[in-house]
């Protein structure tokens, strides 16, 4: 269940980190009442995972999933150029989380 909890956490990072860019500097209201709550859910879920997954792993996993996450949306929204350099080095990224979860035994 750490896994499951910590993956969710990764995505609500990727959530916060979008909705901090679209705030201007906390000026729009709602992007930052979705920021304050992703970033409120996201930390709780990766502290819950930590019980069970050590803190290296755990921290690697969860800024791997957010910075891909939010780096894919950014291309796809058009809010950032995509290339084909960007998209292998996310899916290097990802590898190195899934090869974190396959070595981790936890």
């Amino acid at each position: 269940m750490s896994w499951v909890i910590l993956i969710l956490s990764g995505i609500l990072e990727a959530v916060w980190a979008t909705a901090l860019g679209k705030t201007e500097g906390f000026t729009k209201l709602w992007p930052s009442v979705v920021f304050g709550v992703a970033l409120v859910a996201s930390m709780g879920g990766l502290a819950w995972a930590m019980r069970d997954i050590s803190t290296g792993t755990a921290y690697a996993v969860w800024v791997g999933i957010g910075a891909s996450l939010t780096v894919a949306y950014a291309m796809i929204s058009g809010d950032e150029a995509f290339s084909i350099v960007k998209m292998l080095l996310i899916l290097g990224l990802v590898g190195c989380v899934v090869g974190l979860k396959v070595v981790g035994h936890e």
